[in-house]
């Protein structure tokens, strides 16, 4: 197979509509040893945008996203534009899918979603830098 691990997509075609951050990026904590990730491509520590995808037609649950970047140093996120919200842009955007257990049935059988997880090598103020032009939503944002 061709494609294998993370496969690289144009953040205008994963979110049209744009993103907002609603906070600074933060370590992303291992869970078992309490320390920060690292990258297991690169060895550089790994930080997380939390998100909320502006696609009206996005359920709440799907729009709150968490965006992986490896970066030596943190992550600078662009200023709020209104209450805690930051449009943003990614550079680099992954994405890699997986199966999510979800729970069980009625009759026992797990229940399964595909899911996916998104990396970045950046993260930008809309139309700031490399990659297309920021979305009509982040603009109106701005």
């Amino acid at each position: 197979m061709a494609i294998q691990g993370r496969i690289p997509v144009a953040f205008g075609d994963v979110f049209p509509h744009g993103v907002y951050a609603t906070g600074p990026a933060e370590p992303l904590e291992n869970f078992d040893t309490k320390r920060q990730e690292t990258d297991k491509e690169n060895g550089l520590p790994v930080w997380v945008v939390d998100v909320y995808d502006a696609d009206p037609a996005a359920n709440h649950k799907a729009s709150a996203i968490k965006v992986k970047i490896a970066a030596q140093v943190c992550p600078v996120v662009p200023e709020a534009a209104f209450g805690p919200f930051r449009p943003v842009e990614f550079d680099g955007l992954t994405v890699t899918p997986y199966v999510e257990e979800t729970g069980r049935k009625p009759n026992g059988e797990m229940r399964t979603r595909v899911a996916y997880s998104f990396r970045a090598s950046g993260v930008r103020a809309p139309g700031k830098g490399a990659g297309r032009p920021a979305t009509s939503a982040a603009k109106d944002a701005a």
